[in-house]
């Protein structure tokens, strides 16, 4: 049951945490590592900043839309019965209001970085918006996820290129495949209540032990891309360090949830907020040494 927010309880860390606000830092790095890698360095201030606001509008326009619209389930779902929405600790008005605030923050700062991120905006926008709707009727929301949340690091690539090339193709798919597959290990905390409400999902269609191959999966696709990206790039030692970390990580992670199963999916599921930092860290690392 969806409950109306009593006064004085529309704080701001109601509202970071409504949007999980923390969660930014899945691709926040690497769409700086895009924009590191296409000016070759430290691309200003003003760059910098802009692919910022793009980012925290587009993941708080993105968040808050799937909150209003998966309110219900949200509801009905034990597990997330307490977020914001369901809780009354916020309403829908406040929700629409953060996503309005969102989008309008990601369109000026596309806007303010160059035509094509400009022109690519009402797509951005499409893809972020219909998440919610896509688990309700194909398990493959998964890899939309993957495609709209990985699209942040060509993006910080083309805001600085104005253009694609190789690397910001392999940088959107190491970081899309790494998305898929921890979206996948995530939805194994919720496989009994998906299927009996209708949600679909990798483990809902399929079964946990499938799920994490599947996750599995998308993991090697997200190694073997990431390795690309320093074949593309002339990325050396340094970065290459960053990607054994990351796939040891990678190894370790699957290696708990072989063993304890889905109750420590959502640890697994946070232990990758610390992934993007370790590969940032390597090409940071790469340019630092080439200058």
């Amino acid at each position: 049951m969806l409950r109306t927010p009593p006064p004085g309880r529309r704080t701001l860390a109601a509202y970071l945490n409504l949007i999980r606000f923390q969660h930014t830092l899945f691709a926040l790095p690497f769409a700086y590592m895009g924009m590191l890698l296409a000016a070759d360095g430290w691309p200003g201030w003003s760059t910098f900043a802009w692919i910022t606001l793009a980012m925290a509008g587009a993941r708080s326009f993105a968040m808050a839309v799937n909150r209003i619209l998966d309110r219900q389930i949200d509801a009905a779902n034990p597990r997330t019965a307490d977020r914001e929405l369901p809780r009354g600790v916020l309403g829908v008005g406040d929700a629409l209001l953060l996503a309005l605030f969102g989008l309008l923050s990601f369109i000026v700062a596309g806007l303010a970085l160059n035509p094509l991120t400009a022109a690519l905006l009402p797509i951005a926008a499409l893809f972020m918006g219909l998440y919610p709707l896509i688990k309700r009727f194909s398990w493959w929301c998964h890899g939309w996820l993957g495609v709209t949340i990985g699209a942040a690091a060509p993006g910080g690539y083309i805001a600085v290129s104005g253009s694609f090339d190789a690397t910001a193709w392999w940088l959107w798919l190491a970081v899309g495949s790494w998305i898929a597959g921890f979206d996948v290990v995530y939805a194994l905390l919720d496989e009994a209540f998906d299927r009996a409400f209708g949600v679909h999902s990798v483990p809902a269609r399929f079964g946990a032990v499938v799920a994490v191959w599947v996750a599995r999966g998308a993991y090697l696709v997200s190694l073997a891309a990431l390795l690309m990206v320093a074949w593309s790039a002339g990325l050396g030692l340094f970065y290459l360090l960053a990607v054994a970390v990351v796939a040891t990580l990678f190894f370790f992670q699957h290696r708990w949830l072989a063993r304890e199963g889905a109750a420590v999916a959502l640890q697994a599921f946070d232990a990758n907020l610390i992934i993007g930092a370790v590969v940032l860290a390597g090409v940071i690392a790469e340019l630092l040494r080439a200058a």
